[in-house]
Order: C-alpha cells, then structure tokens, then sequence
C-alpha cells in the first residue's frame, strides 16, 4: 500500500513533525510505500517540500505535489497553526481536492478540548464531514466530538488510536554528561514554553520542594525553548522567576537547540517529571517520558489525569501542596519509583510501541482503501 502523508517534518520543530516521523518509520517497518508532503524545511526520505503555513495556495499545492505520488491513500495529520489562516481553513479545500480525485482520506486530529471553540468546532465538523475516517489520540476526545456532532454515520468514522511511544534503551552515564551527580535526585521539565505548561508553578515551589525533602541532593533541571518569537514574555518570566528563587543554586537550565540525542540524553538523566499543564489535549513529551519509564507528577487535566490514573506510573495534583508532598514523595521512595517505572514500559510494550500503533493504523487504511478485485497473488515492487 502507498500512503501519502500531508505534515509538517523534521527538521521543522514541531511536536506533530516528530510524531509524523516516528509514525512513518513504523509504517516502513510494516512494509508499507510512504511518502510525506510537507511544509518548508522538512527533509527527509520521500519527503517533499511543497508549501509554507500561510500561503493562500495551500490546498492546491499540496494536492498537485501529492497526486503525482499516486498514492492510494492520503493521511493528514492536523493542527490548527499549520493549514494556513483563519484556523488552519485551507486544510478543508485540500481534502475537497482528494475526495474530487477519488482518493481517500485519513486525517488525524491532534487537537480536540473537552471544550470544542466555536472557530474550532466549524473546521472540526468540516473535516469529520469529508475526510474518510478520522483518528484522535484519546477517548476523551472522542466523547468531546460526541457532544457536538450527532450523526452517528459522521461519528463512526472516529478511531481512537493513541499516541506512540518508542521502545527504547536509556543513555549510559547521562548525569555524568550533564554534569549532574549520580547521587543527586532530578526532577525535569520539558518541553516548549507556552503558559498553558505551567512550568512557573513548579519553578516557584521548588524552594518549597527542597526544605521539605532530606533523603538526597535533588536538583531541578528546566529544558525548553520558546518556537520562533511565540510566547517571548512567558519565557522572560520564567527565567526571572528562576533567577529569584530561594533555591536557585539547585536549578540547572538546558538550553539551545536539543537535537534528539540531547533529547534522550536529558530525559535520561531525570528520575521524575513534572508536568503541570493547565490545559492539554494530548502529549508527545508524555509518550517520550513512558517511553524511558519515568513516573510524571501532573496536574488534574481531563488527558493527564485518566492517563496517569490508568496506567499507575505517576501521581495526580490539585493543589500546590500537592505538588510539593508528591514530587517529595516519589524523589524519597525508590520502590515506588521503581513501580511507575515499570508500570510506564510496561504499558509502553503491550500497548503503545510505534509498531503495534502503525499496525492499527494500517487497519484503518484497509477499511478506506478499495480492494484488488485482481484473485490471484500479487508481486508487490517498492
């Protein structure tokens, strides 16, 4: 099967390129013929740069690059920032232009709140319309779409399909690369700034944190950067808040451009993570921390929460003595650390590995892709 993807890539910094990529290299692991068309700056096998976030042309430069790859099958991957204005509109033409051509449509949601806007809920409703089969990451997400849409023949085209995670080994001496101790307990932050991560809760109970835990050195590590100029202020005030800090002596900030070695190497040398977002729909970061089996203490977000709660691999927070009493509590325990940890791989394994994701998906494809009335056997080429 040849299955042509429309997304952003790496190099592109963006949580959706380095899901795009992952999900494709399991793709190819299944045997499966992909292709990516993608926004400027991606590069990478079969990946083809056809249009940049704002062009007015959008929909019909992506659809002239991808017929020529004649696939049989076209999966978008969708965010409301990368299909142009107004909401990311154009993506509605570019699927008009494959159901015209006769070519299915997957498109995958990456972003659907419990709360659905009115902006987001018109292009939504136009999606789940004409697109083949949709995916979403979360059940939640699909009980959400549920309480807007109720034309059963538009909801059974929803799947739940979570996010992947890799199986995958931890970096050797990665606290002796960071010149961390190897003694010295690490709670890591990661990701990129924006206010809805919160980042600045942790950073003003870290004091907090620190004269109440007695059992080891621990240290506060902060890696992230900003994307482009969005959300300048926020990381301003984050970095003046750390600056302030009573306990700033015990905060190490990773800076610059965090290649996916670096990436791996930071999570690594962590023992838990802290992610207190206000707000979130689904998490890559998340997948990435399961994936290296380290126990997250997060906040009662619908997503974080029934996760979390699920697969026992981590403690849920309301308040912030919650977040004090329980990033102490897993810091000063190694046995529960260690049961989070293997809770976390554990559920990564049986679950959610990037191969038994594409094999998920590829049964998707199946159920949109118009079978071979040919009844003998075929010799597939690449």
């Amino acid at each position: 099967m040849r299955i042509g993807f429309i997304s952003t890539y790496p190099p592109i910094e963006c949580g959706i390129a380095t899901y795009t990529q992952y999900l494709t290299d399991a793709l190819r692991g299944q045997k499966m013929d992909v292709y990516v068309v993608s926004h400027h700056g991606g590069n990478g096998k079969n990946v083809f740069t056809a249009f940049d976030y704002e062009d007015g042309d959008l929909a019909e430069k992506a659809f002239a690059i991808m017929t020529r790859l004649t696939p049989d099958v076209v999966h978008i991957q969708h965010e409301f920032g990368l299909y142009g204005k107004h909401f990311g509109v154009s993506v509605i033409p570019l699927i008009l232009k494959f159901r015209l051509a006769g070519i299915p449509v997957v498109t995958t949601l990456h972003t659907v709140y419990d709360k659905i806007f009115d902006e987001h809920l018109i292009i939504l409703t136009s999606i789940i319309e004409n697109s083949d089969a949709i995916l979403v990451h979360e059940p939640y997400q699909l009980e959400a779409l549920k309480h807007y849409i109720k034309e059963k023949e538009l909801l059974d085209k929803i799947h739940v399909i979570p996010h992947g995670a890799r199986e995958v080994d931890p970096v050797e001496n990665a606290k002796e690369s960071l010149e961390i101790s190897e003694n010295t307990k690490v709670l890591l932050m990661l990701g990129y700034f924006r206010p809805t991560k919160g980042f600045e809760r942790i950073i003003k109970l870290w004091h907090r944190i620190v004269e109440k835990h007695r059992v080891n050195d621990i240290l506060l590590m902060v890696a992230g950067k900003i994307r482009g100029i969005e959300f300048r202020d926020y990381r301003n005030m984050l970095f003046n808040e750390i600056n302030s800090s009573p306990a700033r002596d015990s905060i190490k900030v990773v800076r610059g451009q965090i290649s996916q070695d670096s990436f791996d190497t930071i999570i690594s040398a962590s023992d838990i993570v802290a992610l207190p977002y206000s707000v979130s729909s689904q998490s890559g970061i998340v997948a990435h921390c399961l994936a290296f089996g380290k126990p997250i203490v997060t906040g009662n977000t619908p997503v974080m929460a029934s996760l979390i709660e699920e697969i026992r691999a981590g403690l849920i927070c309301n308040t912030d003595q919650d977040y004090v009493d329980n990033i102490d509590r897993i810091l000063s325990d190694d046995d529960l650390r260690k049961e989070h940890s293997n809770n976390a791989l554990r559920y990564v394994r049986d679950n959610i590995s990037w191969s038994r994701i594409a094999r998920r998906h590829i049964e998707i494809y199946e159920t949109v892709v118009e079978p071979s009335i040919l009844g003998i056997d075929n010799i597939w080429m690449d």
